[in-house]
């Protein structure tokens, strides 16, 4: 196995298992939903939020078949990123696409186990609030923005 394939799947599994053993920690050790939401820092707070769309709460589901329409939809995109994964050598390329298949694992699995994806962190100052998000979130966010810095680079920047 390359390197940039060893890479590509050592980071689909960090996230994967990160994402999935704090949403487990959260629901069944701390017992986030019993009881309640509780402080990290004056900005940020862990709050239960099942989240029964996708990214920022759009498309939301109330219906089974919107659910398993999701879930299908997560699995697939992880293919076909996994795909294009596995037949590029570009270790950026690898990296950011691992970070969405990872993410998009997770909260494909929460759909499918929980029936929505578990989100938890809450950042805010103030007046402001930002949306409430999760690890795996975070992880194809990342990925996304990797994959548009690398297709916005000169040309010339990039590894022949």
């Amino acid at each position: 196995m390359s390197p940039a394939r060893r890479l590509g799947l050592a980071t689909v599994l960090i996230v994967f298992l990160a994402d999935q053993a704090l949403k487990l920690w959260l629901l069944h050790g701390a017992g986030l939903a019993e009881n309640g939401p509780f402080d990290l820092a004056p900005f940020l707070t862990i709050v239960l939020a099942w989240n029964r769309g996708i990214s920022y709460g759009l498309f939301q589901q109330g219906t089974d078949i919107g659910r398993w329409l999701l879930v299908v939809v997560s699995f697939v995109v992880a293919i076909w990123l996994w795909r294009w994964m596995w037949r590029t050598n570009e270790r950026f390329t690898v990296f950011s696409l691992a970070l969405i298949i990872g993410g998009a694992l997770g909260n494909g699995l929460d759909r499918a186990w929980y029936g929505a994806v578990v989100d938890f962190v809450h950042l805010h100052w103030g007046n402001f609030s930002w949306y409430i998000f999760n690890i795996a979130d975070v992880a194809i966010v990342v990925g996304v923005l990797g994959l548009l810095y690398e297709s916005l680079r000169p040309a010339g920047s990039k590894p022949a």
